[in-house]
């Protein structure tokens, strides 16, 4: 989020009005040295008072700037865990300078050294009706393509808020993440299924089972029991920013990988709100990889379907514990024992 700012400074109110609305904005930002847009003094441009947007930014805090047009300028606040879905939750939102009307279109990379450096991406962006604007106060009806319905800000103290849904769940089907969910394990023998073409392969890592639980740009972990532990040093946030606003879980291990510890990241028993515990393995793992996740602390585990036989020749030759044979068509059966999955010993060398 943004820099703390100076302990003089005045606290702002929402839609205040001033001899220069923007003059706070030009003072942290410089032209040229920003792409953002960076106006000149003079008169404000007036609109109609209905266009909103959202935007993602990856900061050195993952952030979602939500911005309202009004009297000429966006009103904006940074909500560190994105809107909420349902009533049951309010997030912290950051009433933050207000901006120019073109940043409603910025997208781009802000540079590392200025103010806010980091990825700006449009997330949502839509138009909005006001009930209510006041300086503790604002009551928003949002039209986006992302996210729709009525919102609250309510002012707590200086310029922390709090935004409420007032409205339904946007999806009334969507699932809060668990709390805690012991992961699948698999059965040992000694040889491999024999109709492979039912099966997929992975390699067995002989790392710490890990499962991630990410939401609102953070993750937190369990381990093989569905006990809270430490993550991967640095991984949390950093693979909160990667997965943004998507809720998941996410199964794995944590292993030493060309000699660097790596979060392998292999299932996806929960996404975007919805339960995957019985979808099929094959569409399980075809989700995961359609996340696209890969860092420098993490990488989505490679799966082999039909050639299990090639698979346990590689782990040997790379000297690692085995293999795990899953069935394709295999729910996933939370801290269950289960002969779909099977671990098979790499054969001695």
């Amino acid at each position: 989020m943004s820099p703390s700012k100076p302990k003089n400074a005045k606290p702002k109110n929402a839609g205040a009005s001033g001899p220069d609305r923007l003059a706070e904005y030009r003072g942290r930002r410089a032209a040229g040295r920003t792409p953002e847009p960076v106006p000149g003094e003079g008169p404000l441009p007036r609109g109609d008072d209905d266009t909103f947007v959202v935007q993602e930014h990856h900061a050195s805090s993952l952030h979602w700037d939500l911005r309202f047009e009004r009297d000429g300028v966006l009103v904006s606040w940074a909500v560190p865990k994105s809107l909420p879905w349902s009533p049951a939750t309010n997030h912290l939102a950051v009433h933050t300078e207000d901006h120019p009307l073109e940043y409603a279109t910025f997208e781009g990379e802000i540079p590392k050294d200025e103010y806010g450096g980091g990825k700006v991406i449009i997330w949502d962006r839509g138009t909005y009706e006001t009930e209510k604007w006041s300086e503790r106060e604002v009551k928003v009806v949002v039209h986006g393509s992302r996210v729709s319905g009525r919102y609250v800000l309510f002012r707590t103290r200086g310029d922390d808020w709090m935004i409420h849904r007032m409205d339904p769940p946007a999806d009334p089907e969507a699932e809060p993440l668990p709390e805690s969910l012991p992961p699948m394990r698999p059965v040992r023998r000694a040889r491999l299924p024999r109709a492979q073409d039912d099966w997929a392969f992975e390699f067995a890592w002989g790392g710490r089972r890990l499962l991630a639980y990410v939401e609102g740009g953070r993750a937190r972990f369990t381990d093989g029991r569905g006990r809270p532990v430490d993550g991967p040093a640095r991984a949390g946030t950093r693979l909160g920013a990667e997965l943004g606003a998507r809720p998941a879980v996410l199964d794995g291990e944590l292993a030493v990988v060309e000699g660097r510890e790596t979060y392998m990241i292999y299932d996806v028993p929960h996404l975007d709100g919805r339960p995957l515990l019985d979808v099929p393995y094959r569409e399980r793992r075809e989700r995961l990889d359609g996340l696209g996740l890969s860092g420098a602390l993490w990488q989505t585990a490679p799966w082999f379907p039909g050639d299990g036989d090639a698979v346990r020749e590689a782990a040997a030759a790379q000297g690692l514990p085995g293999v795990l044979a899953k069935r394709l068509d295999a729910p996933y059966r939370p801290g269950e024992e289960s002969d779909a999955w099977r671990f098979v010993p790499s054969p001695a060398r």
